[in-house]
């Protein structure tokens, strides 16, 4: 329940190599379901199934790999932590103070 209510929370989002493997699933499966229909549309000598055929692999590499299945989040990313502003002034103030040392 709690996926549903905050779908912008961590655990639904995939990491850059989750997005990798998820285009690369995605692909192969096109492929293999492409090459097997035409092949099958070929013998039966029936476009339509070569099209049914494709659309049943796109229906599966949906499946695979649109939802954030929890192969795709293996590799987290690790966010900088939020600097307050008060902190970002003083570091600013403190940068162009040396400045202006090194500067004379």
């Amino acid at each position: 329940m709690e996926l549903i209510l905050r779908p912008g929370s961590s655990s639904m989002v995939q990491d850059y190599h989750g997005q990798k493997l998820a285009e690369q699933i995605f692909q192969a499966v096109i492929v293999v379901f492409a090459a097997v229909g035409f092949v099958w549309g070929y013998y039966c000598e029936q476009f339509v199934q070569t099209i049914y055929i494709l659309g049943a692999g796109f229906a599966l590499s949906c499946v695979l790999t649109l939802p954030p299945w929890p192969i795709y989040r293996r590799n987290p990313v690790s966010w900088q932590k939020v600097v307050d502003k008060s902190e970002m002034q003083e570091t600013t103030s403190a940068k162009k103070s040396k400045r202006k040392e090194r500067s004379k």
